[in-house]
């Protein structure tokens, strides 16, 4: 995924109301700009930071600034949850991903469970249909680890029930996480923060939903898929 044209570079004054960031640009302006990340973004909130944004040009816009990206030692962090979904069906329609290969059609949000919709639906003639479920990793608490929820999340939890009883109807059915950030080689779920997500993941799992994750690539210029990362207990 490509950026629309060079993203901005800012610091970070601070992060409020979820979804609202003030900043301040390297000419010296301050701005609010929009944050795509309801999480919440632990580690990556901290006053003076160097983030990056992207300007829209629609003018119906209340805040044309969205915030994109955050500097941290180094290493490169995407923060817009509104990229991850986009960011894996590219990669699988491009054939990047040899775990889900072999699918003829992709489809995005479609309806399923109980009130739910899966992030892609692949299908193809002669396979059962897999289901997967994309979720955002931006959270690092230690030299190498991304980890998963960076808060308790009910929702995240339902997701895993929800593949759960696909597998159990015969289709196949894979959690994929995202790690948007450059500086980590292995994934683990983050069970002190959530221990009823760490219980639904090993259920999940024993219910034969896949596991999957991968790193990406971030430049201020673009984001893509990176490498298959392992995921350690």
């Amino acid at each position: 995924m490509k950026f629309s044209s060079p993203l901005i570079k800012g610091r970070l004054i601070k992060r409020y109301k979820r979804f609202l960031a003030d900043i301040k640009l390297e000419s010296g302006e301050l701005i609010t700009a929009h944050v795509a990340n309801p999480g919440s973004m632990m580690g990556l909130k901290e006053e003076g930071l160097t983030v990056w944004l992207s300007l829209s040009d629609n003018p119906k816009r209340k805040l044309p600034y969205s915030w994109e990206l955050v500097e941290i030692d180094g290493a490169l962090v995407g923060i817009n949850t509104a990229h991850p979904n986009g960011l894996v069906a590219e990669a699988i329609e491009s054939n990047q991903v040899n775990e889900l290969s072999g699918y003829d059609r992709l489809v995005r949000e479609v309806k399923y469970g109980t009130n739910s919709r899966i992030d892609i639906l692949l299908s193809a003639e002669n396979k059962p249909d897999c289901y997967v479920e994309v979720k955002n990793v931006t959270l690092k608490r230690d030299n190498s680890h991304a980890e998963f929820p960076d808060s308790v999340t009910a929702r995240g939890a339902k997701h895993l029930k929800e593949l759960a009883a696909m597998v159990e109807q015969g289709h196949r059915a894979v959690m994929f996480y995202l790690i948007q950030r450059t500086d980590c080689t292995k994934f683990r779920i983050a069970g002190d923060i959530d221990p009823a997500y760490a219980a639904g993941f090993m259920e999940a799992i024993v219910a034969g939903v896949e596991i999957l994750c991968y790193e990406c690539h971030i430049t201020n210029r673009e984001i893509r898929l990176g490498s298959p990362v392992p995921v350690i207990p």
